[in-house]
């Protein structure tokens, strides 16, 4: 059986979830968290990847294992129009959640196994 943080990083690996991907960089997990809900917490059956079903069960997983949210700072434009399109946007992104672990790293699978639980 896979540990957590092997599993999540199938999921991200995965062409099968929407809802989950890494940061331009690589560093990051983002999570959108209703989208999350629906497609990887609510699987049945063989779709089922993690023994849980709720986002709180979910998210205290990821901090025994030492994931940390992450803010996503937005530089504001100087122009009224451009500033509130931005505000809206910020607002839609309201609901996507980043997370890093510095064992968890796209760009490097072998630091997983010194991603241990606290």
């Amino acid at each position: 059986a896979l540990c957590f943080p092997q599993k999540l990083w199938k999921v991200v690996e995965s062409h099968q979830f929407r809802s989950v991907w890494w940061s331009a960089d690589g560093k990051c997990v983002a999570i959108n968290e209703g989208l999350f809900k629906e497609e990887v917490l609510g699987g049945r059956g063989p779709q089922r990847v993690f023994g849980m079903n709720s986002m709180k069960s979910f998210l205290r997983q990821m901090n025994l294992y030492g994931f940390t949210k992450q803010r996503q700072d937005f530089q504001p434009s100087a122009s009224l129009p451009e500033f509130l399109a931005e505000e809206a946007a910020a607002s839609a992104h309201s609901q996507i959640l980043y997370y890093y672990n510095p064992a968890f790293h796209r760009d490097h699978p072998h630091l997983l196994a010194s991603c241990k639980r606290r």
